[in-house]
């Protein structure tokens, strides 16, 4: 079943930039979540998967946070991608292919995925190797 574009676009902006979607939902008044943790996977977590399922574990890697704000995101035509690349932190040893990425909104463990999508190309990862999601990361509602 699919959902109207206005309807996409009002989810998007509620879940990354705290925008109340009028007259449904009301962002959090009282402790409010002010990060989307976006985590690294080595293959696709699937549906089923948390922020744990094939997570990235080249030495030195951690999940990044994103301001759940206008200033971290950017919503348009029911896309949503990040205001600025989103880099994580420089292997120091280890190693793996990133294939995908995942959205949540707690800092570790394995807690539910928002989103997750492929990772193009895919980023070898290792020691002295910066990886990074670029502004052209998209994630959609449909």
């Amino acid at each position: 079943m699919s959902k109207s574009n206005a309807a996409e676009t009002a989810i998007l902006k509620l879940v990354y930039q705290a925008v109340t979607w009028t007259g449904i939902a009301v962002n959090d008044t009282g402790t409010p979540l002010t990060n989307i943790h976006v985590a690294l996977m080595t293959a696709d977590p699937g549906e089923a998967g948390t922020m744990s399922t094939s997570e990235a574990t080249y030495t030195s890697y951690a999940r990044v946070n994103v301001a759940r704000t206008t200033g971290g995101w950017t919503e348009s035509s029911g896309t949503v991608t990040p205001v600025a690349a989103i880099t994580f932190p420089a292997g120091t040893g280890g190693s793996g292919t990133v294939t995908h990425f995942a959205t949540g909104f707690t800092g570790g463990g394995a807690v539910a995925i928002i989103h997750s999508g492929t990772v193009s190309p895919s980023i070898v990862t290792g020691n002295g190797i910066t990886p990074q999601l670029t502004t052209a990361t998209a994630i959609s509602e449909e």
